[in-house]
């Protein structure tokens, strides 16, 4: 029987794994809070009364969810950077930090560039799609309560629509909220040095591959969980803010 010392990953490839971990919940911290807002516009668009934005928001999710995230990822790491002029591409590549006077601000690798505008494009039209179903799923009798009670149509949006909205889509944005944390593992096809290459990282330097993903595996779990509750007490905030249950 091996000795524990033999079977336990050691504190180093441990902290491997929480840093890849940490560049996991960051990434998908920003893809959420980036596809949200664009994903309001997004939704703003497709529910428009006027065409061309209608259209255009139409192709926008029609050109971005029927592409898989994995060759987005590839486009903006490797295509992209060829319709860059080569100065901008070479300062992008090798600056690790931006002077502004005395302070000096890190610069995130291109890898993680890459990963961050390849995933907010995809997500954004999942996400606006599920914001959009939320406010055709309002009554249009609010729109006119809202009229009546002197709201413009801009505050009435705000005020009584998109409120209503949330609660409706809240469990739907959710579940994309989750899909968004699962879909940075695809980053590592192009460096990123999320959880799922730093579980790989571990695996070849030691030869523990349950170990390695073993830990990885519950550290997604565990933050799947994470949001699932959080995301469930705040759908229930919301329907007893509207007097639902």
């Amino acid at each position: 029987m091996p000795a524990l010392s033999e079977t336990l990953l050691q504190p180093k490839y441990l902290g491997w794994l929480f840093d890849g971990w940490m560049m996991t919940l960051w990434a998908a911290f920003l893809v959420v809070a980036l596809s949200t807002v664009l994903g309001f516009l997004l939704a703003a668009m497709r529910s428009s009364t006027a065409g061309p934005w209608r259209s255009a928001g139409s192709l926008y999710v029609s050109i971005f969810r029927n592409i898989p995230l994995l060759v987005q990822l590839f486009f903006w790491y490797f295509g992209a950077p060829r319709l860059l002029p080569a100065e901008l591409r070479t300062w992008i590549f090798n600056n690790a930090e931006i002077s502004i006077g005395w302070l000096s601000i890190p610069w995130p690798s291109f890898e993680f560039l890459s990963a961050i505008t390849g995933m907010v494009f995809y997500s954004t039209a999942y996400v606006g799609e599920e914001i959009r179903a939320g406010i055709q799923g309002v009554p249009k009798g609010q729109y006119a309560a809202a009229a009546a009670l002197g709201f413009a149509p801009a505050g009435a949006m705000r005020w009584v629509v998109l409120p209503q909205a949330l609660r409706l889509a809240l469990p739907s944005l959710v579940g994309q909220y989750m899909n968004i944390l699962k879909n940075t593992s695809l980053a590592m096809a192009i460096g990123m040095t999320e959880l799922s290459y730093a579980a790989r990282q571990v695996e070849a330097e030691t030869f523990r591959t349950f170990q390695a993903f073993g830990v990885a595996t519950l550290l997604y779990v565990l933050s799947i969980a994470v949001l699932e509750v959080a995301g469930k007490r705040l759908h229930r905030r919301y329907m007893l803010a509207y007097g639902q249950r």
